[in-house]
């Protein structure tokens, strides 16, 4: 059996080395590019964490908001934009304004998890849920 470092790991040592070794001994340009990929690496491993479950909960909304026992996400978003598109589906569909905030928050929290709005959206997104009861 040959034992390996996972994906995740890998991508935690090159982060460490960068913020810890690198990019201290970096100036200017180069430090600022440092910081850049220190952050698309954080933003990879939080990608990484959240994407099974995110993926997981956006698909059961599309399939209950599009009446489909389809799996696959991509098409039932392709299923979705074509109803938005065609008028089939408005603001006013019940579900949907609720899933896109649902998967935007999401997105945000792998983004910029610290997003100064984010916790706004998400205690907002809490209370009109229990309005909605």
């Amino acid at each position: 059996m040959h034992n390996h470092p996972s994906v995740e790991e890998l991508i935690l040592s090159v982060k460490n080395f960068i913020d810890e070794t690198a990019a201290p001994n970096l100036e200017g340009h180069a430090a600022f590019h440092a910081r850049v990929a220190s952050n698309a690496l954080a933003t990879v491993l939080r990608d990484i964490a959240a994407r099974p479950k995110n993926e997981t909960d956006e698909t059961g909304r599309l399939q209950t908001l599009l009446g489909s026992i389809e799996t696959d996400l991509d098409d039932l978003n392709r299923e979705l934009s074509s109803r938005i598109h065609s008028g089939t589906f408005s603001i006013n569909t019940p579900g949907l304004l609720d899933h896109l905030k649902v998967t935007a928050i999401a997105q945000v929290e792998v983004d910029q998890p610290r997003y100064s709005g984010l916790k706004t959206a998400k205690e907002k997104r809490l209370h009109d849920k229990d309005e909605a009861f």
